[in-house]
C-alpha cells in the first residue's frame, strides 16, 4: 500500500512512547492502512521522541507549559496536526486531558489505549486497583476518545489473568505486552473503516 493511500496517523506521547514504537514498527508491513505521519509530544524530553526520529517519522513538541489554558494548548495542537494532514489521532501514554472543544473535533477519529479492562479502572493507577480489587482478569482497552474520561466506546479489549504474587510491577508488564499487540491491531481496523467511508 502506498503511503498516499494510508490513513495519516499523529501518535500523542508524552513519555518514553513504548506504544507508539508498537504502532511505527507495525506501520512498516506493506499492507498496514495506516502510517505514523507524526509524533507530539507535550514534553521536549520525552524519550519517544528520540526514538521517532531515529526511524524517521516527523516529530513537533508542543510544550503545554508555554500555554496559558488547556483550550490555547489544545488549539497549538489543531494546528500542529493540521499542519502535518493527519487523519487519526492515537494517543499513546499521552498524559494530557484534552478540552471538550478539541475531542469534540476530533470525534471519530481519535483513539486511546487504555491499561484496564474499561469501564473498570477508569484513570491512574489501574494495575494498583486492580490487585486491591482481587480480580481474576485485568487487561488493556482500545477506546474512542470522548470528553468524559476514559468513557468512550470500546473498539478491542485483551485480557490478562491476574496471578497468585502478582505486583504492580509484573501485572503492568503483562497488561503492556498486550497492549503492543493491540493497539495496532486497533488501529488497523480503525484505519480500515475510515478508509470505507
Amino acid at each position: 500500500m502506498t503511503d498516499r493511500a494510508r490513513v495519516r496517523v499523529a501518535a500523542l506521547i508524552s513519555g518514553r512512547g513504548s506504544n507508539m514504537q508498537a504502532l511505527v514498527e507495525a506501520a512498516r508491513a506493506p499492507d498496514c492502512p495506516f502510517m505514523i505521519a507524526l509524533v507530539l509530544s507535550n514534553r521536549p524530553d520525552a524519550a519517544g521522541l528520540d526514538f521517532s526520529r531515529r526511524a524517521g517519522v516527523a516529530t513537533e513538541v508542543v510544550d503545554h507549559k508555554a500555554f496559558a489554558s488547556r483550550e490555547a494548548f489544545d488549539a497549538a495542537l489543531d494546528v500542529a496536526l493540521d499542519a502535518h494532514g493527519v487523519d487519526l489521532v492515537a494517543l499513546a501514554g499521552f498524559m494530557r486531558v484534552l478540552s471538550a472543544g478539541f475531542v469534540e473535533r476530533r470525534a471519530g477519529r481519535m483513539i486511546n489505549v487504555h491499561p484496564s479492562l474499561l469501564p473498570q479502572f477508569r484513570g491512574l493507577h489501574t494495575h494498583r486497583r486492580a490487585l486491591e480489587a482481587g480480580v481474576a482478569e485485568h487487561g488493556c482497552t482500545v477506546h474512542w476518545v470522548t470528553p468524559g474520561l476514559d468513557e468512550g466506546a470500546p473498539i478491542a479489549q485483551a485480557r490478562v489473568p491476574v496471578l497468585p504474587g502478582d505486583t504492580e510491577e509484573t501485572l503492568a508488564a503483562r497488561v503492556l505486552a498486550q497492549e503492543h499487540r493491540l493497539y495496532p491491531q486497533a488501529l488497523a481496523s480503525v484505519a480500515q473503516n475510515l478508509h470505507a467511508r
